[in-house]
Formats: C-alpha cells, sequence, structure tokens
C-alpha cells in the first residue's frame, strides 16, 4: 500500500529497460510506488496489471502519475492520453520519435498542468554534474566523443530499433548527446555527418559527427554498434585549465588523468527523485535538444551502406 508520503506510480512498457532499471529504482527509492503496469506481454508482482492502455486510463483514474517505457514511436499517442487525462508523465529516452512530437507533447503538459519530464538517464550519471561545475567558466577548445559498444550485448532482439523510427546507433548515441549538452553550455550546432547503414536494415549501426559549439569550438563524436571486447563510452573535452575525460558513460570523471568521481550507478534512482521533486513542485522539466541533434545529423549526412547486420 502507497503511503501518504510515497506517490502511486504506473509503469507502461515491461521490458528490459524497465525491469533492469526502472522496477528496482523505484522499490528501492523513497518517492514512488508501482501500483499498476500495463504491458502486452510483462507483469509486475503486485501491481494491477493491465494489457490495455485505454482501460487502464478509463479504470484506474485514482493514478495521478505514469513512467512510459515503451519504444519511442508508439509514445506519442499514450503521453498524449495521458496528459489528457491529467497524469504527471515521465518519458524514457529518447522521449519522442521526433521533434514535432516532442514539441506537442511540451506545449499539450503546459496547457493541462500536468509535469512532463523527458528523461535523459545519462545525464544523472556520478559524474556529469560535476563535469558541468568543473568546465564552469573555462574555455573550451575541442570536445573527442567516443560512444562504441556491442549491439548484440545490449540489445539482444530488439527488431524495433532497426525500423523507421528506432534510432539505430543513435539509441546509445543519443546519451552522449545528452551529456554533451548538460555539459557544455549554448546550443550544439551539426555541422556534417556521415551515417553507415548496413544494407538490410533502415537504421544506422555507426556514425560520425562533425559539430561545433555556440562559441565555436569544433565537437567530434564516433558512434559504433560493432564494437567486440571492451565496450567505450568516452567524452573528452581540452580546456584553457586542463583536460577532463567522463568515461564509463559519466560514471567516472578525471581531470588531467586523475580520478575525481567515481562511484556505484545510481541514474535512476536520481531521475525518480528528480520526477519526484517535480511533482511536489508542480514543474516540468523537458529538454529535447539531443534529440534535435540526432535529426539534425540525419538531416546533413551522407548514408553510406555496409554489410548486412545478422544478430
Amino acid at each position: 500500500m502507497t503511503t501518504p508520503s510515497r506517490i502511486a506510480l504506473a509503469l507502461a512498457g515491461v521490458g528490459k529497460i524497465a525491469r533492469d532499471q526502472h522496477i528496482p529504482s523505484c522499490a528501492e527509492g523513497a518517492d514512488f510506488d508501482i501500483t499498476v503496469a500495463i504491458s502486452r506481454n510483462g507483469r509486475i508482482d503486485g501491481a494491477d496489471n493491465f494489457t490495455s492502455y485505454d482501460e487502464f486510463l478509463e479504470k484506474r483514474r485514482d493514478i495521478r502519475a505514469i513512467s512510459l517505457c515503451t519504444p519511442p514511436d508508439v509514445r506519442f499517442e499514450m503521453a498524449k492520453k495521458a496528459i489528457a487525462s491529467g497524469f504527471d508523465v515521465l518519458m524514457e529516452k529518447p522521449p519522442a520519435a521526433t521533434i514535432g512530437e516532442a514539441e506537442a507533447l511540451r506545449e499539450l503538459a503546459e496547457k493541462a498542468g500536468v509535469v512532463l519530464f523527458a528523461t535523459w538517464h545519462s545525464r544523472f550519471a556520478n559524474g556529469v554534474e560535476p563535469a558541468r561545475q568543473w568546465l564552469d567558466g573555462k574555455t573550451i577548445r575541442k570536445v573527442e566523443i567516443t560512444w562504441k559498444e556491442d549491439v548484440r550485448r545490449w540489445h539482444p532482439g530488439q527488431a524495433w530499433i532497426w525500423e523507421a523510427g528506432g534510432f539505430g546507433v543513435f539509441d546509445p548515441g543519443i546519451n552522449a548527446l545528452s551529456i554533451l549538452t548538460a555539459i557544455i553550455p549554448g546550443q550544439t550546432i551539426v555541422e556534417k555527418a556521415s551515417l553507415a547503414f548496413p544494407e538490410n536494415r533502415q537504421q544506422p549501426i555507426a556514425a560520425s559527427l562533425k559539430m561545433k559549439s555556440a562559441e565555436g569550438a569544433p565537437i567530434n563524436a564516433e558512434f559504433d554498434w560493432r564494437q567486440e571486447g571492451p565496450q567505450t563510452w568516452d567524452i573528452v573535452v581540452e580546456t584553457n585549465s586542463g583536460l577532463l575525460r567522463l568515461a564509463k558513460g559519466g560514471a567516472e570523471l578525471y581531470i588531467d588523468g586523475e580520478l575525481q568521481v567515481e562511484g556505484p550507478d545510481r541514474e535512476y534512482a536520481r531521475i525518480y527523485s528528480r520526477f519526484a521533486e517535480l511533482i511536489r513542485s508542480r514543474r516540468s522539466d523537458a529538454d529535447f535538444q539531443p534529440l534535435r541533434l540526432v535529426a539534425d545529423a540525419f538531416l546533413t549526412g551522407e548514408r553510406h551502406t555496409v554489410e548486412a547486420f545478422i544478430e
């Protein structure tokens, strides 16, 4: 039973990310109880489980907050209905399939007076906020992003990521872009991109982006889903006062080679703490710059066909 200090939450989409992150984070945290689950295939023990989203909206009007963990191609309609029903809404990344959808949801939430939280989980990694603080006031000379992982290891059997609207390598790559836009002030500009599409897929397996900061500092990013062996999630920022490196997806922060910050993964625990804070203060947090950078990469990108990807 939810206590007065805790918030009853519905969770839509009981897949891998929900089981790995959302469910344990809520169970271990101080703010939310998952009292309802909506999924065609998954269930949560102890929750009121629905297979129909519309049935849930009709029967559980007592729930006022929902976490959407579905693939982005169906999230717009689900979020739109939730907002119309008066729910405060948390959206797993990427928050929508297009910029138009994302901005429409932001406007709808504002008009309805509900909270909209577009999460970027990598922004909540241990080293990201300390990195932003260290960079504040410094001159940024260059940024290099290397984000390479094995798609077979991290996204097994997830065919939707290869379809139109599935993002391909930008599904993990947008995590790097979310960190970049959190620690570098102003708007980041995509100048050109090179996108590698397997001959049997609709989304890229690798991408190279040439960007620049609002102040003109060059920013280069390499994304690849074909990495074997050790996985690489690094962001290196050269400044007038030293070299900053975020490693392991932002979990570790180094300044001039010296480890400054490390610790256990608390990204999703911090996401839910932030959602509770937003609900209680009745404020939204809906930044779509990482999504815009992905869209700009497709707009400016040269398409290259590479060998077929067979899982």
